[in-house]
């Protein structure tokens, strides 16, 4: 492929045009990658780079035959299946196929959570696809309200006007219409289940079947959803995924940080729903706290106060730097700060042996934000649980030096 390359490119330098040569040169690397899928066929490595040469060659059909063979001989790959519908959506654009791959790749691989979260990406990128599209066709009613043109006198005059039928006439089409006058298909377009996110929501139903009381698992895909700003159905998706983890396992940390985190994900600093949703974000984290008293263990409540604490530490540290902050809603983040950060230093104690990281890296994070006052404390506090751990000595450095 290299000699094929520079073959090429000393061609375009020389200004030479053979269309006989380029083919062959293509057609002699696509025989010896199919031999070699064939001789060592159980070489994923090597199947993707035959299906990557191809689809540069703009092969169509010969990648679809690629992609057969692959997923018949690898069946059990969850890559692959990903492979093969990315490719279908994103080329070919033929989202049916593309739930097909996915559909049959969770026949062979159900356990597979890397394949559920993927196809819930793929039915939140359809429906991304649709709402940027219907804007384009006209479909989106407010938009096409707003860009109607009003008519000019002078072109009205010149206007033909159409004769207008009679009441008989109308009545009877009244009566053949029946509900068509009072119900328009495009007002009904924001009803539909692809709008609404129906699909999404029945794939995470599913796959909380094959994972119950999996709450890890379900923030995972909680997070995919949420990757999807200003989509009209993710504020649906989010909740009702909420619910399902909330009645499932209340006191699992997973769950409370869905729960506590949802009531801002798709709220900007800006708008005036943002105070509303802050206040309801601190109401969830006392909620959250009171349902961790039921844990019978201290420790485990501890712990799950920690990772809730962490996790609402990393969304309300962006918006200090949001332009124009309210100074009342600077202090209402700031006092979530100071409290989320007390139970983060009490759960340090808690911590494993060898889980530092996360701690460290809240650390670094909030030492890069300016917060050296925060950072002190919580630097003695970890190295007392992790005395010889380099970043933390640096962190300890940083902060006396400031």
């Amino acid at each position: 492929m290299n000699l094929e390359s520079l073959r090429r490119t000393r061609a375009k330098r020389l200004g030479a045009k053979s269309k006989s040569s380029s083919y062959t040169g293509q057609r002699r690397i696509l025989f010896i990658l199919d031999r070699a899928t064939r001789k060592f066929h159980g070489d994923t490595a090597l199947w993707l780079q035959y299906l990557t040469y191809a689809r540069k060659q703009k092969s169509n059909k010969r990648v679809s035959r690629i992609i057969s063979d692959m997923l018949r001989l690898h069946p059990v790959s969850p890559e692959l299946w990903i492979y093969a519908a990315n490719y279908t959506m994103d080329e070919r654009a033929d989202v049916t196929e593309a739930r097909a791959y996915m559909q049959r790749g969770l026949r062979f691989c159900r356990h597979s959570k890397h394949l559920w979260d993927a196809y819930l990406r793929l039915e939140m990128i359809y429906i991304s696809k649709l709402s940027v599209q219907r804007p384009m066709l006209g479909l989106d009613s407010a938009s096409s309200k707003k860009d109607e043109v009003p008519i000019n006198k002078q072109i009205a005059e010149e206007m033909v006007a159409l004769p207008l039928t009679t009441s008989e006439e109308g009545n009877q089409d009244r009566a053949t219409a029946g509900f068509a006058d009072q119900v328009s298909p495009l007002d009904s377009i924001e009803s539909t289940p692809a709008i609404a996110g129906a699909i999404p929501i029945a794939v995470f139903d599913a796959a909380m079947k094959e994972f119950p009381g999996d709450a890890t698992f379900g923030a995972r895909l909680f997070d995919s959803a949420t990757a999807f700003h200003g989509l009209p159905c993710t504020g649906n998706i989010m909740h009702h995924i909420v619910e399902t983890l909330m009645t499932a396992t209340p006191t699992d940390a997973a769950s409370l940080c869905c729960f506590v985190t949802e009531p801002i994900q798709e709220i900007t600093v800006g708008s005036f729903e943002f105070p509303g949703a802050l206040m309801k974000m601190l109401d969830r984290l006392e909620i959250s706290n009171c349902k961790l008293d039921s844990l019978q263990k201290p420790i485990e409540q501890t712990r799950a106060r920690g990772i809730v604490a962490r996790h609402s530490i990393n969304r309300i540290i962006a918006y200090f730097e949001a332009p124009g902050l309210d100074p009342d809603i600077r202090a209402v983040l700031n006092a979530m700060l100071q409290t989320s950060w007390r139970y983060c230093l009490s759960s340090i104690e808690s911590e494993a042996e060898g889980a530092s990281g996360e701690t460290v890296a809240l650390l670094q994070m909030l030492t890069a934000r300016g917060f050296k006052d925060l950072v002190r404390p919580g630097v003695a506090s970890a190295l007392q649980r992790w005395p010889e751990e380099p970043r933390l000595l640096a962190l300890e450095g940083t902060c006396s030096g400031g």
